[in-house]
């Protein structure tokens, strides 16, 4: 849902926060099930994201085999999860590794990629029209048998491919097909979408210039993309989404050091123009730079463009940064790989996954999870706001009309602090969110939360302040603040808190 540039993921009729975990790879098999769902609850997730690979889901031509899909219908609801399931089909990560055996054995009918020598590179053609003609069946199969049997609607988005693209240096496709196409006109959708100033009938080139081959590059792996898109949503609407290897998003290098025909950010509204049946355009973020994580959140939330992270790095780093996606309006985030399956991502993330490793992680969501659907109606309204901490920044503002919330990092609890020193590694973070001109909902770690007036001739007063949570709509307070607990501001460590916090002025 959209309104005034903002977006919401409707769930049984409301604004719905993704609180995720992506699965490794290969953990959607019954056997590592078992591996999956302790750390689901041990983040205090209400989401996990899982592949569906197809060479599992069609093992013969024509031949569906939607057991593993079932089993993680089943054991989602009995663990009361929602569930975003992954279409690794003709690309995985820029390749072709998930598709069928019987595929695999016909690489003449089902090819890779050409070089300008005409040798084959691995990474699918999306110029393959039984290529196309298979992953368009294969996801039709798997859209209708969700209609089916999941009348509950446990499964509330689909991802389509997975990372799609090219890597190693190749920018576009060679094969004779690819060539015919570049050497032909700039489609109209694209034309109009870019408002292309070369004449009608302009090649790639003429249109683009040293753009031109990951322009259309751009163009076929999204039009390949939302052909499959447009066959499964006719089966079952579901919103689908693709997400996306990043390149660098303040110095890009040149196209062929990034994967070229994903949806970077250079491109897309090249995306948006070839390929109208994919809901959203996600990041997935690696990128170990707070300056590069922001950039990325900026890039992707867009008016014609919810906000999703449905993968991040696992390291503690990225933890914190779920409230800075939260102030860009996302109304979902998930860390990859934080099962207890037996792989590490090193260096990409922590070397192997313990209690410990999920700790910053299960924090966020033990904070936001007893008030995620207000806040998911707050960020959908424009007023959810929220911050992390940064090495150099030890207080944070965030402005709120009549009054500003100053975030302290590294004072005590008891007492005013006047010098915040920062914590000894930046893990602070706080979400504020409007409920009235002098109401608000907070929650935060490692931080103090304070409210200062807009006229600096009056005094802030705690008129009250109420620990809580939702139940059924409705806030419930569970105790009141008071003395120590509001004489300094409003003092959060490491336990999941959430208070309503009503002010006054004298």
């Amino acid at each position: 849902m959209e309104k005034d540039g903002r977006h919401a993921l409707l769930v049984d009729g409301a604004p719905f926060l993704v609180l995720g975990l992506q699965a490794r790879n290969s953990s959607a098999w019954p056997s590592q099930l078992p591996k999956v769902w302790p750390a689901v609850e041990k983040l205090h997730a209400n989401t996990l994201e899982v592949p569906v690979s197809w060479e599992q889901m069609e093992p013969e031509s024509g031949r569906f085999d939607f057991t593993i899909v079932d089993a993680l219908l089943r054991e989602a609801r009995a663990h009361r999860v929602r569930l975003v399931l992954l279409w690794f089909g003709t690309w995985k990560n820029g390749s072709s590794h998930y598709i069928p055996l019987w595929m695999k054995r016909e690489p003449q009918r089902y090819p890779r990629m050409a070089g300008a020598d005409g040798r084959r590179v691995d990474s699918p053609s999306p110029h393959a029209a039984d290529f196309l003609a298979a992953d368009t069946r294969a996801f039709r199969a798997l859209m209708r048998h969700l209609k089916v049997a999941d009348a509950q609607r446990t499964v509330i988005m689909v991802q389509v491919e997975n990372e799609p693209g090219t890597w190693g240096g190749l920018v576009r496709d060679h094969s004779p097909e690819a060539e015919r196409l570049f050497a032909g006109p700039v489609p109209d959708a694209l034309r109009a979408r870019l408002q292309v100033k070369a004449p009608a009938g302009a090649t790639w080139t003429e249109a683009f210039g040293k753009d031109a081959d990951e322009f259309f590059h751009a163009w076929s792996v999204a039009r390949y993309i939302g052909q499959v898109a447009a066959a499964g949503k006719e089966e079952y609407p579901l919103p689908l989404y693709v997400n996306a290897a990043l390149r660098d998003p303040l110095t890009p290098g040149p196209a062929g050091t990034y994967e070229t025909g994903g949806a970077t950010d250079n491109v897309l509204d090249v995306w948006k123009a070839a390929a109208p049946a994919i809901d959203l355009l996600a990041p997935d973020i690696y990128l170990e730079d707070s300056a590069r994580y922001r950039r990325v959140l900026e890039q992707y939330a867009r008016p014609d463009n919810a906000l999703f992270v449905p993968e991040n790095g696992r390291a503690p780093f990225y933890a914190r940064h779920f409230f800075t996606a939260l102030d860009k309006g996302a109304f979902g985030w998930a860390p990859f790989g934080l099962d207890f399956t037996a792989y590490a991502n090193a260096p990409l993330g922590t070397p192997e996954v313990t209690d410990e490793a999920l700790g910053p992680f299960a924090l966020n969501y033990a904070l936001v999870g007893p008030i995620a659907r207000p806040v998911a109606r707050l960020n959908f309204e424009g007023r959810v706001h929220a911050v992390a901490e940064e090495k150099d920044a030890h207080t944070q503002t965030i402005d709120l009309g009549r009054w500003t919330a100053v975030v302290t990092y590294g004072v005590p609890q008891f007492g005013f602090g006047r010098d915040p020193k920062g914590n000894p590694e930046p893990i602070g973070r706080a979400l504020v969110a409007v409920l009235s001109e002098n109401e608000f909902l907070v929650t935060g770690a490692f931080c103090r939360v304070d409210f200062k007036p807009s006229d600096p001739a009056l005094q802030r007063e705690f008129v009250r302040v109420e620990e809580g949570g939702y139940e059924k709509g409705v806030f419930r307070a569970h105790r009141i603040w008071n003395g120590d607990e509001t004489d300094w501001g409003l003092n959060f460590a490491s336990g999941p808190q959430a208070v309503r916090v009503v002010l006054g002025t004298y």
